[in-house]
């Protein structure tokens, strides 16, 4: 009788995001179940770097992807490599072009974030209003500040991309008795009408609203679309606040803008660079919160996000097309995991 041959490689998954890093839950099941018999989980709690990658990718079948920036350079390293799969919907870190080029499928998870980010969006927002940080930090050294602050019931808040965030941000603005604009070239009109949006150009939401919260995918179109110009059409006093892409603003025009007083506050979960550089101006402003993009990862959406894109791979592995989650579907005629 033939012995099995134990030298066969084992179908490897790489663990990217630190949150997902040696930590059991059923995202592992469902790989197991797909016939995955070997994780590779990094130390450390950080983003990988492409020293870390070259050091794995080689070895790797798929891929549990975060925020890693995944180029031709390393594709090239990783001939096995069948599907980077994205625990969240953006994918600007990775190269869609080069994944289509070598037959790699990229996948997303759509659905499954956009109530953390919209809870997040409105935590930076009642942060800046109702003065939290600065309030916690005079208490701790021994003031107290009893400043009136203004309310955001009454006001206008202008979302740039109306997706499944972005109308997750609606809902609860509407709750909190705001006005809601919006602009987004793709309609949705049942939406619309059932919420009372009221739709705009991007020029009239921004010299309109009270608040601009931007919830846009960072693509050429995009990048920098918050500079000098579109903020010159802010409202005196408005509050923008970003829990999208770093790159769609412009750091240096922003920081001139709150600086000047045209802008009364900003609340960032995303940078240009992350972690920010050191002596980043924005960072040190009184009337700006930053968090560490960390939006769309509570532990219930990370634990959906794990999910799914987990089931992304375990379907492409078991011949099933995940459909609605594969960015680069232009590869599905004729692709198969051997490759």
């Amino acid at each position: 009788m033939p012995q099995a041959d134990t030298h066969l490689p084992m179908p490897t998954v790489l663990i990217a995001p630190a949150s997902l890093r040696s930590k059991a839950g059923p995202f592992r099941e469902i790989l197991a179940a797909a016939g995955f018999d070997r994780f590779i989980d990094p130390q450390g709690e950080d983003t990988l770097l492409e020293h870390e990658l070259r050091a794995v990718l080689p070895e790797c079948d798929a891929v549990v992807a975060g925020g890693e920036k995944i180029g031709p350079a390393l594709l090239d390293l990783a001939p096995k490599l069948r599907v980077i799969s994205r625990t969240g919907v953006g994918y600007d870190a990775i190269d869609v072009a080069a994944c289509t080029a070598r037959n790699i499928a990229v996948t997303i998870t759509p659905g499954t974030n956009q109530e953390s980010v919209a809870e997040h969006t409105f935590g930076l927002l009642l942060a800046l209003t109702r003065n939290l940080v600065n309030n916690d930090r005079q208490i701790k050294a021994g003031g107290w500040n009893r400043t009136l602050v203004h309310p955001i019931r009454g006001k206008t808040i202008g979302i740039v991309g109306m997706g499944r965030i972005g109308r997750a941000v609606t809902t609860r603005a509407l709750a909190f008795g705001m006005r809601v604009i919006a602009f987004d070239p793709i309609p949705d009109l049942e939406f619309d009408a059932r919420h009372g949006v009221t739709r705009m150009s991007i020029s009239e939401v921004l010299s309109t609203a009270d608040v601009v919260s931007l919830h846009l995918p960072l693509i050429p179109q995009t990048q920098g679309l918050i500079n000098r110009e579109t903020l010159a059409l802010m409202r005196p006093g408005a509050i923008l606040l970003n829990t999208a892409r770093g790159g769609l603003v412009v750091e240096s025009d922003l920081y001139e803008s709150l600086v000047s007083g045209h802008l009364a506050g900003a609340g960032l979960d995303v940078l240009n660079s992350e972690p920010p550089e050191p002596g980043n101006p924005l960072v040190g402003l009184a009337n700006v919160i930053v968090s560490p993009h960390l939006g769309g990862i509570d532990t219930k959406g990370m634990a959906d996000m794990a999910e799914m894109a987990s089931g992304c791979i375990a379907a492409l592995k078991q011949g099933r097309w995940p459909v609605g989650c594969v960015v680069n579907d232009e590869i599905k005629p004729g692709w198969s995991w051997s490759l």
